[in-house]
């Protein structure tokens, strides 16, 4: 980790799950890898457990649950100290924004009134945490009004550029950068798949019968193939939940193959980079995992058994070369990623010729200029209450903002007790008052979903 000074840069990270957590942080360490990182988990259906943060790996100088207000309230200017409200809530020259596009929307609403008529303010940036396959515009106009929107490709440069002229709205804020996740060593090659590696995907496909085929078809490779190892790679285990909800655990479904899992297929949970580093070929409908491992060089195989299709997301991955089903993979096929569509999707820069680095280097001179410059703009998102009067009040109401960015006026808003016996209580309520609201929403919802079927 580079050494940091009093003059190093300040950097928050606002995510709400832990996948856009690992984009954050690890982005914060691309764009500015000098400074100072205090992350802020946004409190949620999302929000990620201590095991999924030590999963992820991603360092933090200091890590804390946050409302959404309370993150306002934090980042509000106090003129008599130059900074902020209290010595837990420094002033900061960087805020990353890795939520999903309503709560990007809502912060950058609330930012907005809270740096009214300051003098200095952060440099705001936000971005993806892979590939962008559905709701193109819905997603890049809710992220309209950082100041640094980041895309992972030339691909994805353009296309953000394209919806943004589109509508007649300022597209500066475009950076092409990478993920800032891919890395490893490179994929050296042996004789014959040894560990074939399926990237399960929590929302992808969304349906029972589809998801029992899946793992089918990755057991029967296992026992048509003995001498390979097949693994099936989590997300999250029972109970927790990432960016989308999860309806149908693999887990749930595992314990009811037939015969059981043969001794050469098991599930496995842990950090995506461990993995690949014994994976051979990488098996998946549309995960992010596919990128990381042809940035690596490990044949890549994305599924077409449920067709190619917008709802699967495997569509994005038209040209690659790695299209195949489960039967060519049975008979013996390995994909071979085309090198002019890895260079369209900013996977030029491999693992073996180390110029990856190289592709923060727009984004990294971008954020610094900006935080060195004497005065930054207004953000001026293209919602406003004139433009999509029938839309935005309904997204920041969701996070407890009105229409203009203020916090709703309730119990939300109410001043915190002070005390050591009122706050112990005080959380022990708000914990329990979580647990049941993530029960609710994980458990409750999707069996009530499924009932609602029959």
């Amino acid at each position: 980790m580079p050494s940091r000074t009093a003059s190093s840069p300040r950097i928050a990270v606002l995510a709400d799950s832990d996948t856009r957590w690992k984009w954050g942080a690890l982005t914060a360490d691309r764009i500015q890898p000098d400074s100072r990182l205090d992350g802020y988990l946004l409190r949620g259906r999302a929000t990620p457990t201590v095991r999924q943060l030590d999963e992820v790996g991603a360092r933090a100088d200091a890590l804390r649950e946050i409302r959404g207000a309370d993150f306002l309230d934090l980042m509000t200017p106090d003129p008599g100290h130059g900074g902020a409200r209290s010595a837990d809530a420094a002033p900061y020259d960087v805020v990353v924004l890795a939520c999903v596009g309503g709560a990007v929307q809502a912060m950058l609403h609330g930012l907005a009134r809270t740096w009214q008529g300051a003098g200095r303010r952060p440099v705001v940036v936000t971005g993806y945490v892979g590939v962008v396959y559905e709701k193109l515009a819905d997603g890049l106009l809710l992220r309209h009004g950082a100041d640094v929107v980041l895309a992972n490709s030339r691909h994805d440069a353009d296309r953000f550029r394209g919806v943004y002229r589109g509508v007649g709205a300022d597209d500066g804020s475009v950076v092409e950068c990478a993920l800032p996740f891919l890395g490893g060593a490179p994929y050296r090659g042996r004789p014959g798949p040894r560990t074939v590696v399926f990237a399960a995907q929590p929302s992808v496909p969304e349906s029972r019968a589809d998801r029992t085929y899946l793992l089918g078809r990755a057991v029967a490779h296992a026992r048509q193939h003995p001498g390979r190892e097949v693994l099936i790679k989590l997300r999250s285990r029972p109970g927790e939940h990432t960016t989308h909800i999860e309806e149908l655990p693999y887990q749930k479904l595992a314990a009811k193959v037939p015969g059981g899992l043969p001794a050469n297929c098991r599930l496995v949970y842990g950090n995506m980079g461990e993995v690949l580093d014994r994976t051979d070929l990488m098996v998946t409908v549309s995960s992010t995992a596919a990128l990381e491992a042809l940035h690596r060089g490990i044949p890549t195989a994305v599924l077409t058994d449920l067709g190619i299709r917008e709802a699967l997301g495997n569509h994005h991955f038209l040209g690659s070369g790695c299209l195949a089903s489960w039967d060519e993979l049975d008979a013996g096929a390995r994909p071979v990623a085309d090198p002019r569509w890895l260079a369209r999707q900013g996977l030029p820069h491999t693992a073996a010729d180390g110029t990856y680095e190289h592709a923060f280097d727009a984004a990294r001179a971008r954020v610094t200029a900006l935080r060195d410059a004497p005065r930054l703009p207004p953000i001026t998102p293209y919602y406003t209450p004139r433009t999509a009067p029938g839309y935005l009040p309904g997204i920041l109401a969701r996070y407890g903002l009105d229409p203009h960015g203020a916090p709703l006026a309730g119990p939300a808003a109410a001043p915190e007790e002070t005390g050591a016996l009122r706050r112990i209580a005080r959380d022990t309520v708000r914990e329990a008052a979580r647990g049941a609201y993530r029960h609710g929403v994980q458990r409750i919802a999707p069996a009530i979903r499924r009932w609602g079927q029959l």
